[in-house]
C-alpha cells in the first residue's frame, strides 16, 4: 500500500478536543478550535477558565503515531486536582466530572 503524506499540520504530537453539549435544539458538536490550542496544557486552563458550556467528552489523537483514544477520565482526574487546590469547581465542570471523574472531597475556602 502506497503511504501519502500527513496533511494535518503538527501531526507530530497529541490532538486534544472537547465534544461540548449546547443543550436544547442546538446538541453536541466539537467545537472549532485554533490549532495552538488544542494542547493538553491549554485544553485543561480552558476547561477550567469555563470556555466550554457543558463538555461531555475529551478524545485525543496523534496522527503522525496513528492513534487515538477517550481522555475523558484523564482529564477529569487532572480537573478534579487542579479544582482542589483552587477550592472550587467551576459549574461548568460540575457535569462533566461527575460522570467522569472519580469520587473525590473537595476542601473549600471559608471566606
Amino acid at each position: 500500500m502506497r503511504s501519502s503524506p500527513s496533511i494535518v499540520p503538527g501531526s507530530d504530537r497529541d490532538i486534544y478536543l472537547v465534544l461540548d453539549d449546547f443543550g436544547g435544539h442546538f446538541g453536541r458538536a466539537w467545537p472549532e478550535t485554533d490549532e495552538e490550542h488544542t494542547d493538553r496544557e491549554t485544553l485543561l486552563r480552558h476547561l477550567m477558565e469555563g470556555q466550554y458550556r457543558n463538555p461531555v467528552r475529551i478524545v485525543s489523537f496523534n496522527v503522525g503515531e496513528g492513534w487515538s483514544r477517550d481522555t475523558s477520565e484523564d482529564i477529569a482526574e487532572e480537573l478534579q486536582q487542579r479544582c482542589a487546590e483552587v477550592g472550587e469547581v467551576p459549574p461548568s465542570l460540575e457535569g462533566f466530572l461527575q460522570i467522569h471523574g472519580r469520587r473525590v472531597d473537595i476542601q473549600l475556602s471559608l471566606l
